[in-house]
């Protein structure tokens, strides 16, 4: 059994099935990041008491190994010596050294065992968390490439313009202020026109009544 639990929300099994299913995959993934990266803190702490409780143990274990094969050879230098009484204080405190040692390596044992597999979790996570990031950059290159063209999409919709029909229209009006210019113009002559053959008509019917004026003092003198 697993020597913490794990407390994300998000797992690696179901990140998959909610990125389906999320309108934003890059804030479900930066959720899970965080997770992750409390859960790796949490699994570093655990790891340097564990580590630590780990050594203490192994200290244990060496010293009772230590005084065991110590009170082992003081036995030895009793017996040659002929001290009975000793040598049996001797062996009996190696026999509770030998209950110690016995004791501490189950406990160095499971230490180490809890320790390596608490090893590999850490190592999992930090995996994980490896992958997920770098999932985390493709998707947020696709969601920043969906948003540049959506607003692209919004810019060239605003600026959707006809520019031929546009030019089109000008030039209709244009053609009409020309059109419009053009007819004052030649209304003008043509009543500046009329105005001049009005005026030498009247000249004519001037002359020819001077003509006959003429005409008429000339048969006058002639008659005298």
């Amino acid at each position: 059994m697993g020597v913490f639990r794990r407390v994300r929300d998000i797992t690696v099994a179901n990140l998959n099935e909610r990125l389906e299913q999320s309108q934003d995959p890059v804030q479900l993934i930066d959720r899970f990041l965080f997770e992750t990266r409390q859960e790796i803190a949490e699994v570093e702490r655990l790891h340097h008491q564990c580590m630590a409780h780990t050594r203490n143990l192994k200290g244990q274990v060496d010293h009772a190994k230590a005084m065991r094969d110590k009170r082992e050879d003081q036995a030895l230098l009793a017996l040659k010596a002929g001290e009975e009484h000793l040598t049996k204080l001797a062996l009996q405190e190696k026999m509770l050294y030998e209950e110690k040692l016995q004791q501490y390596e189950e406990l160095y044992e499971q230490s180490a065992e809890s320790l390596q597999e608490l090893e590999l979790q850490m190592g999992e996570l930090k995996t994980e968390y490896q992958t997920v990031y770098s999932k985390r950059q493709y998707y947020y290159a696709r969601m920043e490439t969906l948003r540049l063209q959506q607003r692209m999409n919004q810019r060239l919709g605003m600026g959707d313009r006809d520019v031929p029909k546009m030019f089109g229209r000008l030039e209709d009006r244009v053609s009409d202020m020309e059109w419009e210019t053009r007819s004052l113009r030649e209304l003008r002559r043509s009543e500046s026109g009329h105005s001049g053959q009005a005026s030498g008509a009247s000249l004519q019917s001037s002359l020819e009544r001077e003509l006959e004026r003429l005409k008429q003092k000339l048969d006058n003198k002639g008659g005298a």
